[in-house]
């Protein structure tokens, strides 16, 4: 069976089971990442800088394996990702040091940069080898869907896994990385038996096509410099990665470093954070819900600057509270402006790209926000260790809020479209 024989419904029912089987054991993980390097003896800003590891891997492959699906095949590439995948895992199975850990998030990395794109691109490619032109913005919408459901389940799975505890020779933390290494070795043989692709002669030419692509990204990076200098509207929006990111590190990393804080030890986090995460992605997709409704009203850019303040400003409060109770509600708040910021700023992009050059513009934007938040990150862990967790916080929520000005020239151009729109044709 090849992939151009599937209907577009079975099609549709792989690309959900592997986005399932893909994103639950993150779920798993998703608040532990960070407190597992503290309950093995890494400082605050250990664990950042180790973590940060990942961002620059992710920002140093993105564009030289952009072609490597197009060449090689999409299902190589993702069976690639899926065995990175499960050597990541038992990485962070073992590791006990900042240079282990540091190896675990370089190959979290290296699969997120291969993951990235391969499975929508296929699911793509075959439903329209038997329909072509069909629509497939329900499916994808679907597999966004799938993507909560998996990771929400996954967390509340481990907050109950590490109340349960049930191995007492191992610390409590260790049970849902052992169950994560056992997924992603079932998520790799899901990928090898489910997704199918014809055959096609990538031999020598997709090597030849691979290679070029990684020859040529240093010309894609400057492509899009030039597009951020010759486009100011661009350049403010991709500099809003720089703030957001900064406001990340709070809700994404000091979150359950304050609330292990808070509750007097990882472990006890470590449990919270399962239904405490869950909750965070409920809230996530209904800030993005409500942007949809928040831009009709108030248009795209006032939509993007309410939600980059009040974001900011949540993460601020985060710093300030004292009780763990304070603390998982002002995360919720701040995490469902986090999905509320998402839409708008991606529909602000898209205004300002074109067919041409759509995949540069969302590139660049990405890579601006793996290599801030890379940067970002170790630095708030030297601050928090030379003063505390709380000032790290206050500051880069505060730091955030000034991104709100790099949305300005968006606002201006809409408002001025929004005028040119209201005056009469001239007769």
């Amino acid at each position: 069976m090849t992939s151009q024989h599937l209907s577009p419904s079975a099609a549709r029912r792989v690309y959900l089971t592997l986005s399932f089987t893909r994103w639950f054991p993150v779920g798993l993980v998703v608040g532990l990442v960070t407190l597992l390097p503290l309950a093995r003896g890494l400082t605050v800003a250990e664990a950042l800088t180790a973590s940060a590891v990942s961002g620059w891997v992710v920002f140093a492959l993105e564009l030289p394996t952009s072609g490597l699906a197009d060449a090689l095949g999409r299902r190589p590439v993702f069976v690639a990702a899926a065995v990175v995948n499960v050597a990541a895992g038992l990485v962070y199975l073992v590791a006990h040091s900042f240079w282990t850990f540091a190896l675990a998030a370089f190959l979290t990395g290296v699969f997120r940069a291969l993951d990235s794109g391969p499975l929508d691109a296929w699911f793509v490619d075959t439903v329209h080898a038997s329909e072509p032109g069909a629509d497939v913005g329900r499916a994808l919408s679907a597999q966004g869907t799938m993507l909560g459901v998996a990771i929400a389940t996954g967390a509340l799975i481990s907050g109950a896994l590490v109340w349960w505890h049930p191995i007492a020779s191992q610390p409590a933390l260790f049970l849902p990385f052992l169950l994560l290494v056992a997924l992603n070795v079932v998520h790799l043989v899901a990928v090898l038996v489910l997704l199918k692709e014809p055959r096609t002669h990538v031999d020598v030419t997709g090597a030849r096509r691979a290679l070029q692509s990684a020859k040529e990204a240093p010309a894609v990076v400057r492509d899009g410099l030039g597009m951020l200098r010759a486009n100011r509207i661009l350049r403010g929006l991709v500099m809003v990665e720089v703030f957001w990111s900064i406001a990340m590190v709070v809700f994404e990393t000091f979150q359950p470093i304050r609330l292990a804080q808070l509750v007097g030890s990882q472990t006890e986090a470590g449990a919270l954070m399962g239904p405490v995460a869950s909750a965070g992605w409920a809230v996530f997709a209904l800030g993005a819900a409500l942007a949809g409704v928040s831009s009709r009203r108030i248009g795209l850019a006032r939509t993007a600057i309410l939600a980059r303040v009040l974001n900011s400003l949540g993460a601020v409060v985060m710093g300030l509270v004292a009780g763990p109770a304070a603390l998982v509600t002002a995360y919720l708040f701040t995490y469902g402006l986090h999905g509320t910021g998402g839409p708008a700023h991606s529909a602000l992009l898209h205004r300002e790209a074109h067919a041409r050059n759509r995949a540069t513009v969302l590139s660049m934007n990405s890579m601006m926000m793996f290599s801030a938040y890379s940067v970002a990150a170790p630095l708030l862990g030297l601050l928090a260790d030379h003063t505390s967790n709380q000032v790290a916080m206050v500051t880069a929520g505060l730091v955030s809020v000034l991104g709100v000005l790099c949305y300005l020239p968006a606002r201006r151009h809409e408002r001025r479209a929004a005028l040119a729109a209201q005056e009469p044709l001239s007769v």
